[in-house]
């Protein structure tokens, strides 16, 4: 961005702020500062801290340390509706508007004009559509607001927050669902508000506009300020190392050469996509290989993870396996066909807290096999018994609830339920993300020796070093497109990390 602050003073200022939920700290002394007529780039990974951070700016969260001043006072703002009173506004992701009402009556609810008690609908309607046209949109006031696009409603929802506050306004991932014409239509109006003296500050994962639209960022990591830039002296590949927290010098030594150009593929994707997911993509997948997928946070991962086993549908594109067409429009379908998926929230996603660890493990298993076709308890035990042993999952006890078991054994148990079904495509979303140190070694020995035994493996994870030392090659992502393919001695960290920012890719 050209767009200078030079000597423009701080509008919002949080010193050393903390703050912990049941003794775990999720902000350290963090500092940030909002200068007028700036937009604000917040950024970082998942657990960084950056929405407790703004729930503490804007009321929802009471701080445990710290200072926040909003033009040089200090104030504490108890509530959102405190914070909104002060100046303080916020738009979520989630545009938190009421759909069957009016476009007027969501500008307005809550503080409608009134005569002798009654709704003044008219005198609502001409203001509303005053404001409205301040963000170049006419349209009719007294419409649903259910009748117009996520852009207009995103707008509307900017436009309430600004009559509203006036001063502060954050937004948090105002993009997310919004094509190229849209995102420019928002960003001319917050560099329009800008213009006006607003401080804004927007969250986003989407680096192509940060730069596009922020004149500063700020990045957050494990609660903690990493740093504050200007986004005018910021190489990307530099905003790139402070979310993740590696310099690009960082280096592993890759193990794994990548399969021949004309190796057999049992298994491809052509075309395949979502809308509003995952953009077009291509995948070859072969046995005993291992294909990584990274990216940052909000770059369609998960989303392809979930495309190539069924729970999102393909808008369009063809799979095959073993030169035959497929249809994967369900879970299902992939596990017929023989894939198995560990998802990244395994609390949420995998495991079935209150059933036992040997449920847990037949669960696939007996899917497959259909409900017509239980699995005797003798099966059902031998099979978990078998998986217990050869995973070391502890304690030892397949009829303990799951739900008792650390982390990294309830990642071991779900790996177990698909291996209990003897997959050949084997997809794996942030396997050793909040393990401890031995489940986390434990479970990489697994993955090499998957390979090694020929299965198909896709592993999505945001431990860079990880992938360097197993994948043969590595799917880049950014912004829901798969941007580039690293094979062989390109999968370096310092590779990952240059295509990650590259323009255009991230």
């Amino acid at each position: 961005m050209d767009h200078d602050l030079q000597g423009a003073p701080d509008l919002l200022a949080a010193k050393s702020i903390r703050k912990a939920f049941l003794g775990v700290t999720v902000l350290e002394d963090v500092d940030f500062t909002l200068r007028a007529g700036e937009i604000h780039a917040l950024l970082g990974e998942n657990g960084a801290g950056k929405s407790t951070l703004v729930k503490i700016l804007t009321g929802a969260y009471r701080r445990d340390g710290g200072t926040i001043r909003l033009n040089g006072a200090e104030v504490s703002p108890r509530d959102v509706g405190e914070a909104q009173a002060l100046g303080i506004g916020t738009v979520y992701q989630e545009v938190n508007l009421l759909e069957n009402l009016s476009v007027a009556e969501n500008l307005y609810l809550g503080r409608q004009p009134r005569h002798w008690g009654m709704v003044r609908v008219r005198r609502m309607e001409a203001e509303a559509r005053a404001l409205l046209s301040r963000y170049g949109l006419t349209l009719d006031v007294g419409e649903a607001l259910s009748a117009h696009s996520v852009a207009v409603r995103q707008i509307i929802a900017i436009a309430r927050a600004v009559d509203l506050s006036g001063r502060v306004l954050f937004l948090d991932e105002p993009t997310a669902s919004l094509d190229a014409r849209e995102v420019e239509a928002i960003f001319a109006i917050l560099r329009q508000l800008r213009d006006r003296g607003l401080g804004i500050v927007i969250i986003t994962h989407f680096l192509d506009q940060v730069y596009q639209v922020a004149d500063r960022v700020t990045v957050l990591r494990n609660g903690r300020l990493v740093g504050s830039r200007d986004i005018a002296s910021l190489p990307r590949r530099d905003l790139v190392g402070m979310m993740l927290g590696r310099e690009l010098a960082d280096e592993v030594d890759h193990r794994t050469a990548p399969p021949p150009d004309d190796a057999p593929a049992p298994i491809r994707f052509r075309d395949y996509a979502k809308a509003g997911k995952v953009h077009p993509f291509d995948l070859d997948l072969r046995a005993g290989e291992v294909v990584g997928i990274a990216g940052l946070l909000g770059s369609g991962r998960s989303e392809t993870a979930f495309l190539l086993f069924g729970i999102d549908r393909p808008d369009q594109g063809t799979a095959e396996i073993d030169g035959t067409p497929v249809t994967l429009h369900s879970p299902e379908r992939a596990i017929r066909h023989g894939f198995g998926f560990c998802p990244e929230e395994r609390k949420t996603d995998g495991i079935i807290a209150d059933l036992s660890v040997r449920e847990n493990i037949i669960l696939a298993l007996q899917a497959r096999r259909g409900w017509a076709r239980p699995l005797s308890g003798t099966e059902a035990a031998q099979i978990a018994e078998r998986y217990i042993r050869a995973l070391d999952i502890r304690p030892a006890d397949p009829d303990r609830p799951i739900k008792f078991l650390s982390g990294g054994n309830q990642q071991k148990a779900i790996l177990a339920r698909w291996l209990a079904t003897d997959p050949r495509l084997l997809i794996l979303d942030e396997p050793t993300r909040g393990i401890d140190i031995g489940a986390h070694a434990e479970i990489i020995r697994l993955i090499e020796d998957l390979c090694a035994r020929g299965m198909a493996l896709v592993v999505i994870s945001s431990e860079l070093e990880e992938l360097a030392s197993y994948a043969s090659r590595v799917v880049i992502l950014s912004d829901h497109r798969h941007v580039r393919e690293l094979r062989g001695h390109e999968v370096t960290v310092s590779g990952m990390m240059n295509a990650m920012a590259v323009e255009g890719a991230a």
